[in-house]
């Protein structure tokens, strides 16, 4: 007795259990392998924000997508090089600079502190001494740790260069097929619900677009800014100082203040002023030019360069760096503000699927399709019965047939 074949089904519960089976491998394999990640996230990054560049380019002259891609490597390598052969002995100098001159910062404070009165009208009872010692300690410590770095860095190079080779694989895959496996996600979702996840997927698409292109030109604005006024004042490593400048300014909050400060801190004890000013005044000034940079950067730069791509409350704002910085470290903090932006669109996406109110998204972008070639039209035939001699076109074979 032979039995028909059928195809296995799973049950709901069969399903769930499948799904998180499914998902807890993956996140046990993603935290195994967490070391090899950096290059795949980068090069996801990269595709990321150049395959619309490169998308258009195609477009625009039909020359291939690899073409394209060679060029834009190119070109990156040119401006690497540039960068290393004239901007880098520079930018090492002056950190070479600024990083010894950190153990005679701290001694300058150390005799400012010793200078002070040791009366204690108050009876709090505070050690100064204590507290010297540790700023001592603090500056030797950094002193002795930057040589520790360099044998690990050379003994690493070989690891870095595999990396960096598959950082430039990933990416040309990303960038050549691009559109095709964001298509190829979208096609994963059942047919009746895509236009709905496009939709939200246009919305995600726009919020980590004008945030991650508008940051990263902010980036190079708001250093050269910093680096003209700064350059102007006479502040020393001013190069230096602007480039952490604007890598801080993407930081929300604490990001600008902490460049404020590390900027009116080295004015306070480089020793030589402009214009025969005091010391004390120069810093009021870079203080000053912090805070118009400041205002101009969220006037106008910000509204024209990234845009309102993200409308969050301040109180989020702070808890979502916190968080970032928590969770993982100085990259937290970068990613904090679009990830919490695009986690509260997913929580409203939600709220409004439990409550059964209609998906407040924007219509999904068209898929590309193409060109149809033009219809051709059917034939007439003069119908004899009609007077006049006008024609009336044939009917489908069945339709004659019913007739």
């Amino acid at each position: 007795m032979s039995v028909a074949p059928q195809p296995i089904r799973l049950s709901p519960t069969g399903k769930f259990i499948t799904v998180v089976v499914i998902i807890a491998l993956a996140v046990l394999l993603l935290v195994n392998v967490q070391s090899i990640l950096s290059p795949f996230i980068a090069a996801a990054i990269f595709s990321y924000l150049f395959n619309p560049l490169i998308s258009w380019l195609n477009r625009r002259t039909g020359v291939h997508r690899a073409v394209w891609i060679f060029a834009l490597y190119g070109l990156i390598g040119l401006l690497l090089y540039w960068l290393v052969r004239f901007l880098v002995p520079i930018i090492t100098q002056q950190y070479a600079d600024l990083t010894s001159q950190i153990p005679a910062i701290f001694d300058t404070i150390a005799r400012q502190i010793q200078a002070q009165p040791r009366d204690d009208p108050f009876g709090i009872g505070v050690d100064l001494g204590r507290i010297e010692e540790e700023l001592l300690g603090f500056a030797s410590e950094i002193g002795r740790r930057i040589p520790e770095t360099v044998p690990h860095l050379v003994f690493s190079a070989v690891e870095t260069i595999l990396l960096f080779v598959t950082f430039l694989l990933v990416t040309f895959y990303g960038l050549l097929r691009g559109p095709e496996i964001v298509e190829s996600i979208y096609q994963l979702v059942p047919a009746p619900y895509q236009a709905e996840i496009r939709g939200l997927g246009g919305q995600i698409d726009r919020i980590l677009s004008g945030y991650v292109r508008g940051t990263l030109l902010l980036i190079p604005i708001m250093a050269f800014l910093t680096y003209i006024v700064l350059r102007f004042l006479g502040v020393r490593y001013a190069l230096v100082i602007a480039i952490a400048t604007g890598v801080l300014e993407t930081i929300p909050l604490i990001g600008p203040w902490t460049a404020a400060g590390i900027a009116m801190a080295v004015a306070f004890f480089q020793g030589v002023t402009p214009f025969g000013w005091s010391p004390l005044t120069l810093v009021v000034v870079v203080g000053i030019c912090y805070f118009v940079l400041r205002m101009l950067e969220d006037n106008f730069i910000i509204p024209y360069v990234v845009g309102h791509a993200v409308e969050m409350h301040p109180v989020l704002v702070i808890f979502a760096i916190l968080s970032g910085g928590a969770l993982a470290g100085p990259f937290g903090l970068l990613v904090a503000i679009p990830v919490a932006a695009i986690v509260q669109l997913l929580l409203r996406y939600c709220y409004r699927k439990l409550v059964d109110a209609p998906p407040d998204l924007e219509p999904p972008p068209a898929p590309p399709v193409a060109e149809a070639e033009p219809a051709l039209e059917r034939p007439v035939e003069r119908s004899p019965e009609l007077a006049g001699g006008r024609t009336t076109p044939l009917a489908p074979r069945g339709e004659q047939q019913r007739t």
